[in-house]
């Protein structure tokens, strides 16, 4: 894309005014002037990234990989059957599917179809993307199947039967919303969603929880709370622990606080918690609660980052007989914990690298085991059962590709069902952590993936990848894609775990909330520095990506140092942080970023928002774009309107809007590969 094609196709009602606000235009997500706007972009972009001679090729080698029969079909344990979703080229959008629990322990391939969402699609004339079901135990033949048109976040809701394997005629059906509806029981629903006028907090998701009961009109269903319009969200649901039932209230007031209820006969009763720690589950009689700050309970001072417990009647008894976990430690962290009957799974960080536990109370005191897992690599907990603490776990890392291995916490079996073949050649490759220190001192960790005896010549073409927020921790990982369309090309990939991540626990996260954000970007940099210092590279050569939160990262990181970036990959991203509040579900991050509506908390935020701080007359790099007008989660209209001004500014950008995906980007692998092709082939013309 040129300066010239750019400046030809400047929109007329953009040259009206001189302030930022005459691009919000592009926020009306259908209208028929911003698919206009949306169609030309795409159309220049496609022109001249398909026109690559590579394109072809990476298209097809993305393809064959997304649709390998090689692909481990993993497991959700239901009763007796194994649950798998699974998408190829006979079925784009997927079918949902079975087999017994004994077949695939034996590792047969006796799948049975339950809904192929292909043809749901074709009859209902819809674009569906399967957004998972909930199964009604104990006897687990009944679901609540979630479907979204287009893959957005909002989602229909139908009854399904799982022995006939056909949607309950006149059973319970919810239109489209957010927000969830959970089993009560096999005649009633915990149902959060929208219910007319007022009943959705400014974040967009419900407020109110009810009560739903079979044959009647769900304008009847009755009222369990309501919490503020303020809120992020309310919702209700069943926990299933030892063969009971517990039924919880969650209010969650900001992304990072909350309020719990348990009802108890009917009544709510308020659970006394810190208002930002998480209720994980129950062992035994115990209450698990994970902590993200210090709380002193009765004469008792626990740390940040703790896992305590405490009998469930003393926690509804308001008593304060807590007892440690999991203490927390430097340099690590508590990544995962699963509650399991009388056992719990927990996965932790350690230095980046995954460990396996199992925790037992024994005689009032939690005993914790290391479990014969692999290392060096990231463990993902796939799925669990409370009642026979049978559990499914992954384990991948950069050069090997996932494994799935079957565990039991009652018997410590661990068992390797199935490793995935190489889509490349790991052989050539080294894997390296290195630490960058960061503006304030801190040491940040990055992983290195290149060929082995790579010469430091200072020239070699670079991908960063990074996050920087919401406690996400970025864990070693396997992608082929990366494999066949980068490193195989002779590119060098880093994964970088700046702070804003939970690589290190609650205090990694919290040292870059709100007015300390900058330290995030600090981090960044520091890695894209380091590496030029080690002479892995140097500015003309490194190209960067992030999605999401990271797509904010990536145009904080274009915008504050446009020198060290030639490449940038902009997915999906939170840009315009004056108005983020003000889209989709914008306000429910305010916990993270700040309320750019209060003049002391946009004095931070202003400082780095990317929107806001593009200027004229500087070297930025050809940034890539790419974004869904289905994502009803991070509105598109960030990525129109920091592309928008580049244009009136006559900046060269490339611009990728999917019409389908949802905040993913894609709803099927033919998606995902074209995006995928286009990605690489952009980083080949910028970096290579």
């Amino acid at each position: 894309m040129t300066n010239e094609s750019i400046a030809q196709d400047i929109m007329p009602t953009m040259t009206n005014t001189n302030d930022d606000s005459k691009y919000n235009w592009l926020e009306d997500v259908d209208s028929k002037e911003s698919l206009e706007w949306v169609e030309k972009r795409n159309e220049q972009t496609l022109t001249k990234l398909m026109a690559h001679p590579k394109y072809q090729a990476f298209y097809d080698k993305s393809l064959e990989i997304l649709n390998s029969t090689d692909r481990i079909a993993f497991p959700s344990l239901v009763g007796k059957f194994m649950y798998n979703f699974w998408q190829d080229a006979t079925n784009p959008r997927g079918i949902w599917r079975r087999m017994l629990k004994a077949d695939y322990l034996a590792g047969k391939k006796t799948w049975e179809t339950v809904i192929d969402i292909d043809q749901l699609s074709k009859d209902d004339n819809k674009k569906w993307v399967f957004k998972g079901a909930s199964p009604l135990p104990p006897a687990y033949d009944k679901f609540l199947v979630e479907l979204s048109n287009g893959g957005g976040d909002a989602t229909v809701v139908r009854e399904f039967d799982g022995v006939s394997k056909a949607f309950v005629k006149g059973g319970f059906e919810l239109p489209e919303s957010k927000g969830g509806a959970s089993w009560i029981d096999e005649n009633s629903l915990f149902v959060s969603r929208d219910f007319g006028s007022g009943s959705m907090t400014t974040s967009g998701y419900p407020r109110q929880t009810k009560m739903w009961t079979r044959g009647t009109p769900l304008t009847e269903a009755k009222l369990i709370y309501e919490g503020q319009e303020s809120d992020v969200s309310v919702s209700a649901y069943r926990m299933r622990h030892l063969g009971k039932n517990y039924q919880f209230v969650y209010r969650g007031v900001t992304f990072y606080t909350n309020e719990l209820r348990y009802i108890d006969n009917g009544k709510l009763l308020k659970l006394v918690l810190p208002n930002d720690a998480s209720f994980a589950g129950m062992v035994g009689d115990q209450a698990i609660i994970e902590l993200k700050s210090d709380w002193k309970v009765g004469t008792k001072n626990f740390k940040q980052g703790s896992v305590i417990s405490i009998k469930f009647a003393d926690l509804i008894a308001g008593k304060k007989t807590y007892r440690l976990a999991i203490a927390p430690e430097a340099r690590a962290s508590t990544e995962g914990v699963t509650t399991m009957g009388n056992a719990m799974l927990v996965s932790k960080l350690v230095n980046v690298k995954s460990e396996l536990y199992k925790y037992t109370y024994v005689k009032g005191v939690w005993v914790a085991k290391k479990i014969d897992a692999p290392s060096l690599g990231a463990i993902g907990l796939a799925s669990s059962d409370d009642e026979t603490g049978e559990y499914f776990f992954s384990f991948q890392n950069f050069l090997n590709p996932s494994s799935l291995y079957y565990g039991n916490l009652n018997t410590g079996r661990i068992k390797l069902l199935q490793s995935l073949p190489n889509f490349f050649d790991p052989a050539p490759y080294d894997v390296k952590q290195i630490e960058a220190t960061s503006k304030d001192g801190t040491k940040i960790p990055y992983f290195v993936i290149a060929k082995k005896g790579l010469e430091l010549n200072g020239k070699n073409p670079v991908l960063i990848s990074a996050y920087g927020g919401f406690e996400v921790s970025r864990l070693p990982f396997y992608s082929a894609t990366t494999g066949k369309l980068w490193l195989e090309e002779g590119g060098v990939f880093v994964l970088a775990n700046i702070r804003g991540g939970g690589e290190f626990g609650p205090k990694w996260h919290q040292a870059g909330l709100k007015e300390k954000r900058q330290a995030i970007y600090d981090d960044f940099h520091a890695v894209a520095e380091d590496l030029i210092t080690k002479k892995y590279t140097d500015g003309k050569h490194i190209g960067i990506s992030g999605g999401s939160n990271g797509g904010l990262l990536v145009g904080v990181a274009f915008t504050q140092r446009p020198d060290l970036y030639n490449a940038v990959l902009c997915q999906v991203p939170l840009l315009d942080m004056k108005r983020y509040n003000k889209l989709l579900a914008g306000a429910s991050w305010m916990g993270e970023y700040g309320n750019p509506d209060i003049p002391e908390e946009w004095e931070y935020i202003k400082k780095y928002s990317p929107f806001q701080n593009l200027k004229k007359d500087m070297n930025y790099p050809e940034v890539f774009f790419t974004t869904s007008t289905r994502d009803d989660r991070v509105h598109p209209g960030h990525a129109r309107k920091m592309a928008a001004k580049m244009e009136d500014m006559g900046y060269p950008f490339y611009y990728f809007e999917n019409t389908e995906g949802g905040h993913a980007g894609s709803s099927t692998n033919e998606q995902r590969a074209k995006t995928s092709a286009l990605t690489f082939v952009y980083l080949l013309k910028k970096l290579m």
